[in-house]
């Protein structure tokens, strides 16, 4: 630990010249801590400052000589700008002279701290005066230094000042500290933890000495208790049989409330999903999460727990379909601890080891979103693993082959974003298999229905990149057969209308692709017209959103392609709009934060292109091209580096700047890699970059690709000799 300042005099704190002519100065207060802490971390901060200033410290260390001094008894008074300075008439004045008088400064650190100039001047302030050690930080939310990280800024949870060393004479420097941090992320016993280490570092003792104080006086406690409970042992045995009585019916009231929260959480969450309100949903899951909240969980038998825990994975994923992807993940990392201990001790029950593979699951779909492949890859790898001993167990249970179908499906999706589309394919046709299987034994049955139609729906995507859009438009066109029957029997089926969404999208692109514009634009449209109608259902849901988002940019694409530029840039503004509420939601999401923005500023150069304006098209190419430096996945980063490079060329080339257009073209052919699988889309733009710099036999060998493919997208045909994009 770093060596601690001492607490000046209280006289030597503000000199008395500095207080204003006329006015009279308040009494010096001395104060313990000063707590810094941004006004959303409100309610965390209230419970620092009561737990502060309620704490005493351990008789035995009281009054001790350690290296920050004479220990105190009590850590007051603790000095907070709201709580302290309500009347105040000068609040900067007020803070300086707290700052001054108060021997640490405790900042509670989050993003929302990080971006507080407030809290950053406070640590300034306070580290001019005292820069040698007595700044603490206590982690709300967030990661410390996650600035460091690309893609993970926003993550950042302490505040510029307190990263920063200042010198003995209160000097910022370029060097990097390093402050005492506890956490106080987590609730519970890790919380409390959190807090001893905070007052330890300011008492300057260790860890383990209050720790084991906080031992000894719970000890002390519980001999008092059991020799109160020896004294009353006497009276209370008159009473044995009416507590019997009264446990027995305690039990059989928990056992039927537990019966209701079961209902809650199975049949009833089973027939509210498919209505699509996340209002109802959530109330459910609440109303479950409160009722076990209220309980002693040492007293929750093992099913109460596993139901604690479907709850608490409830809740998560209503926060994952909503865009809160910290507020999810906190409640899928809750729910796996505690279905992974349930498993260990019932490693060979085949319902515990499904309840956690959910979370795992979750834990994995949070990555994949965040743009952490290698994650997601490793957490749905368990999965896979988890659903396979779940078959192994129960062999005769369809719902735990359908999740080996599920772990597949996962696995495939890293591998599409990587490109590797035929180990995708090969993934997706056996779980095609799987899921026509049970399909075929339980006809009737809606969830086996719907994984058919998710298997031939990944399939049709690695068959489509791959460049067999034959055979990936006949894979959609037999989903959307499927989906229309469904939707025969349920017309009110949300998630129905989500995958006839997605279907419609892919139909309308890949006829696009094939040279059907008309025949595009029809099923785009349609695509648009269900989005829309989700929307209006759940305007919070973003998985809606996001669908919505797609479906648009496809249908500008195509817009675009076919002459019709005012509709495109109607389309356009539209989807734009969709990707800022998409940001405003969560920006922590890489595909909304960098592939979905980058999208819109490339259709807007594009519709900017179209009409003439070739001064504006280069600025949004240029930043696209800045935008696209920041992906944190390589392959993304080169696609979108490419087109942004290619439209920006066509936007010179159209100026009559033919020299610097050759260079943006050069720039977009050399960003693409080499050792990926391009779509045939990716091929087609580079075909037509290639021969505008004039590369005929690159433009030949690529040309032959698309012709043996049969792709006649008119965003290709009609642009040869024209430019990528164009």
């Amino acid at each position: 630990m770093n060596k601690l300042a001492r607490l000046p005099t209280a006289g030597h704190a503000v000199r008395p010249s500095a207080t204003p002519l006329g006015r009279a100065r308040r009494p010096q207060v001395r104060y313990f801590a000063f707590l810094s802490y941004s006004h959303k971390d409100e309610q965390l901060a209230s419970w620092l400052h009561a737990q502060l200033e309620q704490f005493k410290v351990p008789g035995n260390l009281a009054g001790r000589l350690s290296e920050n001094g004479v220990i105190p008894k009590r850590l007051t008074p603790i000095f907070r700008d709201q709580h302290e300075l309500a009347a105040a008439g000068d609040l900067g004045e007020e803070i300086e002279e707290a700052l001054a008088n108060s021997q640490y400064l405790i900042v509670l650190c989050s993003p929302d701290a990080a971006n507080s100039r407030w809290t950053n001047a406070e640590i300034d302030a306070f580290k001019r005066k005292r820069p040698d050690g007595c700044v603490f930080a206590a982690i709300a939310a967030g990661e410390p230094f996650a600035s460091d990280i690309p893609g993970r800024e926003a993550e950042e949870c302490f505040p510029s000042a307190l990263r920063q060393r200042y010198d003995r004479r209160g000097r910022p420097t370029a060097k990097r500290a390093e402050p005492l941090a506890a956490d106080l992320r987590h609730p519970g016993e890790a919380r409390r933890v959190g807090f001893l280490k905070l007052v330890a570092g300011m008492l300057g003792v260790g860890l383990d000495d209050l720790v084991q104080r906080e031992t000894l006086r719970r000890q002390r406690r519980l001999a008092w208790l059991a020799a109160a409970s020896l004294a009353g042992m006497a009276v209370t045995s008159t009473l044995a049989i009416t507590a019997i009585q009264a446990r027995d019916e305690a039990r059989e009231q928990r056992r039927q409330a537990e019966g209701l929260v079961g209902f809650m959480l199975g049949d009833l969450k089973d027939k509210l999903q498919p209505i699509g309100r996340l209002d109802a949903l959530d109330a459910v899951g609440s109303r479950a999460l409160a009722y076990y909240q209220a309980q002693d969980k040492s007293e929750l038998s093992d099913e109460a727990l596993a139901q604690r825990s479907r709850a608490l994975t409830l809740m998560g994923e209503i926060a994952n379909t909503r865009g809160d992807l910290d507020g999810a993940l906190k409640r899928y990392e809750e729910a796996f601890a505690s279905t992974a201990e349930a498993v260990r001790r019932h490693p060979d029950d085949p319902q515990r080891i499904f309840d956690h593979a959910q979370n795992v699951f979750y834990v994995g779909q949070i990555a994949y979103e965040r743009g952490s492949l290698r994650q997601a890859e490793a957490a749905w790898r368990e999965y896979k693993r988890l659903a396979e001993r779940m078959v192994e167990l129960a062999p005769e249970d369809n719902d735990y082959r359908l999740e080996e179908v599920y772990a597949s499906n996962s696995l495939g999706s890293v591998l599409m974003t990587e490109r590797r589309y035929g180990e995708a394919a090969a993934i997706y046709q056996s779980s095609l298999k799987v899921a026509e299987a049970l399909a075929a034994a339980e006809p009737g049955k809606r969830d086996y229905q719907f994984r058919v139609s998710n298997a031939l729906a990944w399939l049709a995507d690695a068959h489509e990149y791959s460049g067999a859009l034959d055979r990936s438009l006949a894979e959609r066109e037999r989903q959307v057969q499927l989906l229309t029957d469904m939707q025969q029997r349920n017309p009110q089926d949300t998630e129905i209308q989500r995958d006839m969404m997605t279907a419609r999208r892919a139909v309308g692109r890949l006829l696009a692709s094939r040279g059907d514009a008309t025949g595009g634009l029809k099923e785009l449209l349609a695509s648009v017209a269900i989005s829309d109608t989700l929307y209006r259902i759940e305007p919070g849901n973003t998985e809606w959103l996001q669908a919505n988002a797609a479906g648009r940019f496809d249908l500008a694409d195509v817009q675009l392609s076919a002459g019709q530029t005012a509709a495109a840039a109607a389309t356009t503004r539209s989807v734009c709009d969709i990707v800022d509420r998409l940001l405003q939601t969560d920006k922590s999401v890489a595909d909304w934060k960098v592939d979905k923005q980058a999208s819109c500023l490339n259709l807007r150069a594009r519709v900017a292109l179209a009409n003439g304006d070739s001064a504006e098209a280069l600025r949004l190419a240029k930043q696209s091209a800045a935008l696209a430096r920041t992906s944190p996945e390589p392959v993304s980063r080169a696609i979108m580096s490419f087109h942004a490079f290619a439209i920006g060329g066509n936007a010179l080339a159209a100026a009559g700047a033919n020299n610097e257009a050759s260079a943006w073209w050069r720039a977009a052919v050399a960003s693409m890699p080499g050792s990926i699988q391009l779509r045939p889309r990716e091929q087609a733009d580079l075909a037509v970059v290639e021969q505008r710099l004039g590369n005929t036999a690159e433009v030949q060998r690529l040309a032959g690709t698309l012709d043996a493919m049969g792709y006649r997208d008119p965003a290709y045909v009609g642009t040869k000799g024209r430019g990528a994009n164009g």
